[in-house]
């Protein structure tokens, strides 16, 4: 290239844009001293615009031209791109880096603060654990696969559990499942996920003591997918059923794929755009749950429901719905990330090629994170792959610490105190397979496959098509199965085989790189890869001794497996890093030895195999030696063959399922119960859950009935004892004359039930409709002439009794019993109050001689939905934690301090930690405060109100939404009956009252208040959770008696 002008002239553009790029600054685009600069014009113009994946078409281009002026100019756009790539690519490394340092300090600062609030001395144990020992309960996984490897220690298992009849949900919400023909790689969305979730929900229906198992997913009735996925129920028939006893199996029994209506009836769409309909979802599968509990009560149960014991969610969605359900069921819950969002977004951070902001807008990352998040706190446990995954994807989060994990496994297994911090257990599964269909070839004494010298016209046509590549089809055979992508390192492998001359006397190569028709159709980066490929060969001169086909079916990889098995060959991933190793599993049940990566899943595949060698995928030398040892050592191939289909079973589904049914046999027992009423006329109306209803007490409240005097120092861990019933009679008449009856969980037990007969909590289950308001973004005299507005609209059907009203708010009751009285509204003109932002449910008493005193508020408390949300309540040490830290927060104004947050314990219970904020300006947001929380791992829900100056910390799956589902699932109210009305903005829980199958009413106008600065900080956009354009939600300018009827007509409940 002669005279290199456009060198010089790329230095010129550098020294004279400096930096930056003035963006500004006028165009010297076309004419520099009489002639054209390239390199001026794209620094101005150009630079912006590159796009990575054009570089190597860039390159090829400029090489293929032949003038030297053209060809210049080509490569120079090239390096252009090639700088600004760099250069933007340090910027968001800087940028990484320091917000890992910021973590990394954070994440130090939250482990003194815990250790520190758990003030015993660590004792040897807790020093000395291995940090690869995570469960925070006490389960050991260190040196081995957790996982049962003796059938004694099973049998016993399957025994025990043989006259059980467990029920189990699945929840896979993306993607098209289906039972049979599944369409792997369909999309981005149908891959390994859907086959994993179809074949664990077949096979524990299959599994004894499983009675039914339920897959949820999302129905799909569109035009572009097969008709099949829009079938509600599809049953599930086992692969072996000579292994299901069919007379054991009942009516309802077995296992089944749920398609749950959700999102838009008749478009399939991508799991990104699947946000705004998870309420919906979680609403659907809480009816189906309920019912089929019912029906296998009433077959198996005796009468009683049979709930779930476990509701395990797959991907972060599914999660985020099974989250939810766990909390409304009070049901235990396991995770299984499958891939992790954290995880994702470091990858993309440092391709360099998206900002943050992109990629959340392109993928909704932050919500998928915050599901993640939840998953955390919700789940009993995290379910991976692999180590891999727990210690460098799962430790990525807020919500999860290797080391704090450690030090509460330590103190649970001696019995101490971890004031109020949860930690999941984790428990390392491999996914299983199906072995039945898989004909191993016998060996010889010597290793010699029998038949290997045998080729017929029967063989499969896939072995004709490979075996054309070589000059000498007999050596064996080193198989590689990965997609040509720069992370499957398959450069690295061709480069081994191509310098080690003994290797390429020994074997054939043989890459299955996907399928292709055009190398120049391929995305850029794989034909970038497979370009490079093609090229080695040609330089190593490997033709005659590498196989590369174009196509194969998926069906054809068990035969190319049995090929390279035939040919005593060895089958290797030479990945950077790979999460599991799914081909590693299906090579070794085919009897090829292997030799794969050293990071990741691999690891713990050759722990418990022992079939091959582990590699440095750096390291092509080492590679081409492993290769060459397995290939010329007779021996040594044979044993590793026989060590991998000795083991192989362990891999298999029924493995995976007694380890999995083993981890969940030891959760604690949690399912929806309440004492019977010992009102009989009640209990014959009953609708709820297993017939039943307790006896929910009628109290006379003081109007200090919050103070939180009587509040358990661990909440999460309080075991109630019952009194006799004359105890509790006596202790009742002595707080009475007191004029003190509070409601808190400890004396709870100890209030008389009401037996004035009351009627108001039977006519909850005979509203039609439940008219909730929760509306947050107005005054006090707003909200009263909404609630009236609301009443004279309804006034027809309230005095029928058709219609009910619900007023949920962050309020606590004695506040909503000012604003009621004081404005000419009685407590019995509701049927239900959800006060303290939803960690409290209250009913009105009709019996006015319940006032003792003008002091005292007759309300009935609901302590079964305290039962239902207590679960990881942090209770006392949670509160300590939270004293502290607004300690912490001050303000300095010269010579004093001004506190900025400080405790209400007027306004506080026993499940609600109320604060006052005073400086709205200084306090953190709530992502920041969620953060700070569960670095700690203390599990809590946090809201601010509306205008910011309330701050409470509730039970995780505590909500005002979670309370209405709650009242569903104890009083029978359809959720699709019940109408939210809120306003335009409202407390930090707004979402929440959004989406679902109810219907919602937002009332706009001047009448709004602005909300609080403190909810413009959220951590994704509004609209990437809740679906504006619903036929369930309708917005209405003001909130006069016309303007309700009119949003109630469209939703078809007051008629014309």
């Amino acid at each position: 290239m002669a005279g290199n002008d456009w060198v010089n002239s790329y230095l010129e553009a550098i020294l004279d844009v400096g930096k930056g790029i003035d963006a500004d600054k006028s165009s010297l685009l076309l004419r520099e001293r009489g002639r054209f600069s390239p390199a001026r014009y794209f620094v101005e113009e150009v630079i912006t615009g590159f796009d990575e994946t054009d570089l190597y078409k860039t390159w090829v281009r400029a090489a293929a031209m032949r003038s030297p002026q053209e060809r210049n100019t080509r490569l120079e756009n090239m390096c252009w791109r090639i700088w600004n790539l760099t250069r933007k690519k340090k910027q968001i490394e800087g940028e990484e880096a320091l917000r890992l340092s910021k973590r990394r300090l954070e994440r130090e600062k939250g482990r003194r603060e815990a250790t520190a609030d758990m003030s015993e001395d660590l004792s040897e144990g807790e020093k000395g654990d291995a940090v690869g020992d995570l469960s925070a309960h006490g389960d050991s996984t260190r040196g081995r696969v957790p996982r049962i490897n003796s059938v004694d220690a099973f049998d016993a298992l399957a025994s025990q559990h043989k006259d059980k009849k467990m029920y189990i949900v699945l929840i896979s919400i993306h993607g098209l499942i289906r039972g049979e023909n599944m369409e792997l790689g369909r999309d981005s969305d149908t891959g390994g996920q859907v086959k994993y979730v179809v074949e664990l929900a077949r096979a524990l229906g299959s599994t004894p003591g499983v009675y039914r198992v339920d897959l949820l997913t999302r129905q799909i009735a569109a035009p572009d997918v097969d008709w099949s996925y829009g079938e509600p129920t599809e049953m599930l028939a086992p692969r072996n059923s000579e292994n299901c006893m069919h007379d054991e199996m009942g009516e309802s029994g077995g296992a089944y794929i749920i398609r749950i209506p959700f999102g838009p009836r008749d478009k399939y769409i991508p799991k990104e755009r699947l946000w705004p309909y998870i309420q919906e979802f979680v609403d659907g599968a809480l009816g189906h749950i309920m019912q089929i509990s019912k029906a296998l009560g009433e077959q198996i149960g005796g009468g009683e429901p049979i709930w779930p014991v476990v509701i395990h969610g797959h991907y972060a969605d599914a999660g985020d719905s099974a989250a939810l359900l766990s909390g409304a069921l009070n049901v235990p819950m396991v995770f299984t990330g499958h891939s992790l969002g954290r995880d994702k977004l470091e990858q993309l951070l440092k391709q360099g090629r998206q900002t943050r902001e992109e990629i959340n807008s392109m993928y909704k990352i932050m919500r998928r994170i915050e599901g993640e998040e939840l998953c955390l706190d919700a789940s009993e446990i995290i379910i991976t792959s692999t180590r891999q995954e727990v210690e460098e994807q799962w430790n990525l989060y807020d919500g999860f610490d290797v080391i704090l994990a450690k030090k509460l496994r330590a103190r649970i297994k001696r019995g101490v105190s971890c004031f109020g911090r949860y930690m999941p257990r984790t428990a390392v599964i491999p996914p299983g397979m199906e072995f039945s269909h898989i004909v191993v070839h016998d060996v010889d004494s010597d290793g010699d496959v029998e038949g290997a010298e045998d080729v017929s016209a029967s063989d499969p046509p896939i072995w004709s098509e490979i075996m054309r590549f070589f000059t000498n089809p007999r050596k064996p055979m080193i198989l590689a199965l990965a997609r040509p992508d720069p992370k499957k390192n398959l450069t690295t492998l061709v480069r081994a085989f191509g310098e080690c001359r003994p290797l390429q006397h020994l074997a054939n190569l043989t890459l299955i790189m996907g399928n292709r028709d055009n190398i120049d159709e391929m995305s850029s980066t794989n034909s970038a890869v497979l370009t490079t490929i093609l090229k080695l060969i040609d330089k190593y001169d490997l033709y005659g001794q590498v196989a590369y086909p174009k196509h194969h079916k998926q069906s054809d990889v068990p035969d190319i497996y049995r090929l390279a098995a035939r040919t005593k060959g060895v089958f290797i991933n030479p990945a950077f890093i790979e999460p599991f190793g799914l081909t590693l599993i299906e090579a070794a049940a085919h009897g090829l030895p292997i030799v794969a990566t050293k990071n990741g899943g691999p690891v713990d595949i050759h722990r418990v195999l022992d079939n091959g060698i582990l590699v440095d995928p750096h390291d092509q030398n080492a590679i081409a030696d492993a290769l060459y040892k397995l290939v010329s050592d007779k021996q040594l191939w044979a044993r590793c063959r026989q060590n991998g289909l000795k083991n192989i079973h362990l891999f298999s589904w029924t493995e995976h399922c007694k380890t999995y049914l083993s981890k969940i046999a030891v959760l604690r027992p949690r399912h929806p119960q309440w004492k019977k009423s010992e009102d009989n006329a009640e209990n014959s109306e009953s609708d709820s859950p297993g017939n039943s209803l307790r006896d929910i007490q009628d109290i006379s409240l003081n109007l200090r009935l919050s103070l939180d005097g009587e509040k358990a120092e661990d909440s999460g861990t309080i075991e109630n004892t019952l009194d006799s019933e004359d105890n509790r009679a006596n202790e009742l008449i002595m707080k009475l004359k007191k004029g003190v009856v509070r409601a808190t969980r400890k004396d709870g037990s100890s209030e008389k039930a009401d037996q004035s007969g009351s009627n108001k909590l039977p006519m909850l289950r005979r509203r039609q409709h439940i008219f909730v308001i929760a509306v947050d973004s107005v005054s006090n005299e707003d909200l009263i002439e909404i609630i009236k507005s609301a009443f004279e609209t309804t006034r027809a059907e309230r005095s029928s009794g058709s219609v009910g009203f619900v007023l949920s708010t962050c309020l606590t009751i004695s506040e909503i019993h000012s604003l009621l009285i004081s404005r000419g509204l009685l407590p019995t003109d509701f049927d239900a109050f959800v006060c303290n932002s939803g960690s409290d449910l209250y009913y009105p008493s009709s019996n006015s001689e319940d006032m003792v005193s003008p002091s005292e508020l007759p309300f009935t408390i609901d302590l079964d939905y305290h039962s239902q949300i207590e679960y990881r309540w942090g209770g006392e040490g949670l509160r300590r934690t939270l004293v502290r830290w607004a300690a912490s927060l001050v303000e300095n104004k010269g010579e004093n301090e001004e506190k900025v947050v400080v405790e209400d314990e007027e306004r506080s219970s026993t499940f609600c930690l109320a604060f006052k904020v005073i400086n709205t300006q200084r306090v953190p947001h709530v992502k920041e405060l969620r953060k700070l929380m569960r670095i700690q791992a203390l599990r809590c829900h946090v809201l601010y109100s509306h205008d910011g100056t309330k701050l409470h910390f509730i039970p995780v799956l505590a909500s005002r939404s979670q309370a209405l589902r709650y009242l569903y699932i104890r009083w029978g109210l359809e959720l699709s009956n019940m109408v939210v009305f809120v306003g335009e903005s409202g407390d930090t829980d707004y979402e929440g009252l959004l989406g679902g199958v109810r219907k919602t009413i937002i009332l706009k106008g001047s009448f709004n208040n602005a909300p609080s600065h403190l909810h413009a900080a959220r951590a994704y956009p509004l609209e990437d959770v809740v679906a504006f354009d619903n036929s369930n939600i309708v917005q209405t300018e003001g909130f006069s008696s016309n303007d309700i009827k009119s949003a109630l007509q469209k939703f078809c409940i007051l008629k014309d």
